[in-house]
């Protein structure tokens, strides 16, 4: 039904997945990287067995040794490999997408996915056919069998690093991980924070038990069992478990905008002594909530397009403390680069630990915002589109950006309209501090996009 080639790796339709194509990726990444160990995780989703087994003997074959983790997150792969010796890493997922779908996410020995510049390389080798020669010798096969407790061991060292403590204060947790690579993980971490979990779909199976992105309309199960259970909160990860959604005490969501912003203030609110002069990374479609919260703290903003790439190359070159982005990703630098909704859970614990509050009462002293999002059917460039936007509005935004789509800020929030690059699809997001500034701009936005689809 479908192959999607992008920045962020293969995803395919199960029935698109041969094992040629698998063994084409394997074979044109074990000749791109340089010779020396490649990690080696998938999701949990059933296919990805069959994945594991092609990927690891093709690069077997090829001479690199395999360190196997099994079922395990994404930003485990990624953390296993920056923290190792190893050339590359291949985390075996389809992130929030359906059963239906698998893929492989890539990458480089940093641990962080391949940027523009190394896909091209990539793929131009993966077109070629050029793979490496025979080897002379077959590579060995490494199963680590104690990375959930690596993990959790580096969140903890992490935390440590950052001046925060967790002090003893009792949390329970319903915890819903679709039954994917979070299982394990999650309530690992919770219980090194000395927290109680209520697992609810934490059985690894890899049979996701409603749609696996941890949005608020797919959550209803872990809401109805945050309130017959009185627990303190709700935790929702995606099947490779960089994204993290919270659910507050009274079964409400909170939003996903609000992880990265509630990590924000965590490190405000819980590091002894403060943090002084630092930045954060944030890409253009997260909410201007953090921003706010760094700005008041005296914090340096760092914009980038959309792409946990992007923002990691971002954070790299501004030394920022913290980054992410408002689907729910976290990335904690004093961890490692990448997405990581184990570390959004110890920050969000020990802000709620420190200060005695509940989750709903510490998303209320959030920096209050209106944000509007939508999405159309579009084909083609919008080019035309964007300079009609821009002319519309450009005597009331203050700054004007083309490299994702078209950005503009304006005194009191922003816009954001991007073509996907995955579906035949128009996104716009638009956020203010009044609701009626939002809903305005979102009525003359709306005009627009019809008017030049017509």
């Amino acid at each position: 039904m479908a192959i999607i080639r992008s920045i962020s790796g293969l995803r395919a339709t199960t029935d698109e997945l041969t094992k040629e194509l698998i063994e084409s990726y394997a074979h044109a990444f074990g000749t791109y990287i340089p010779h020396g160990p490649i990690v080696i995780g998938r999701d949990g989703r059933p296919s990805g067995a069959w994945m594991e087994e092609v990927i690891i003997d093709t690069l077997l074959q090829q001479g690199h040794d395999i360190i196997q983790l099994g079922i395990a997150p994404t930003p485990t792969v990624q953390l296993e490999t920056e923290h190792s010796h190893a050339m590359g890493g291949i985390s075996i997922t389809a992130s929030h997408n359906p059963s239906q779908w698998n893929g492989m996410k890539f990458l480089n020995a940093d641990g962080v996915f391949l940027n523009a510049t190394e896909n091209q390389e990539f793929w131009s080798i993966l077109d070629s056919g050029k793979v490496l020669g025979n080897p002379s010798t077959h590579g060995t096969l490494i199963m680590l069998n104690d990375a959930v407790q690596r993990h959790v061991e580096n969140v903890m060292i992490a935390l440590q690093k950052m001046n925060i403590s967790i002090p003893d204060h009792a949390i329970t947790a319903v915890v819903d991980a679709v039954n994917a690579s979070g299982s394990r993980y999650v309530p690992a971490m919770l219980d090194a924070l000395q927290c109680t979990s209520i697992p609810l779909y934490c059985d690894q199976s890899g049979i996701f038990p409603h749609v696996p992105e941890p949005l608020s309309d797919n959550l209803g199960e872990l809401m109805t069992a945050v309130k017959n259970t009185q627990a303190d909160l709700g935790i929702a990860v995606d099947p490779d478990a960089d994204r993290l959604v919270l659910i507050d005490e009274l079964g409400e969501p909170i939003g996903e905008e609000k992880t990265i912003a509630l990590c924000v203030k965590a490190l405000l609110e819980c590091s002894e002594p403060p943090f002084q002069y630092t930045s954060i990374a944030l890409n253009l479609s997260t909410s201007i909530m953090s921003e706010k919260l760094a700005v008041q703290a005296g914090w340096d903003i760092h914009r980038t397009p959309v792409g946990e790439i992007n923002v990691v190359e971002s954070m790299k070159s501004h030394g920022s403390i913290i980054g992410g982005e408002g689907s729910g990703g976290v990335i904690l630098p004093a961890c490692h680069y990448g997405r990581d909704s184990l570390i959004g859970i110890a920050l969000i614990i020990a802000l709620m630990k420190q200060t005695q509050k509940t989750l709903s009462a510490l998303a209320g002293e959030l920096p209050r915002t209106t944000m509007i999002k939508g999405k159309i059917a579009w084909h083609g460039p919008a080019r035309e589109l964007f300079e009609k936007i821009q002319r519309h509005f450009q005597d009331s935004c203050t700054e004007v950006r083309h490299d994702d789509g078209i950005w503009l800020k304006f005194a009191h929030g922003w816009m954001h309209i991007r073509t996907s690059n995955t579906e035949p699809i128009l996104r716009y997001i638009v956020e203010q501090e009044q609701a009626y500034d939002a809903k305005a701009q979102v009525q003359i936005l709306q005009e627009l996009l019809h008017t030049q689809q017509g």
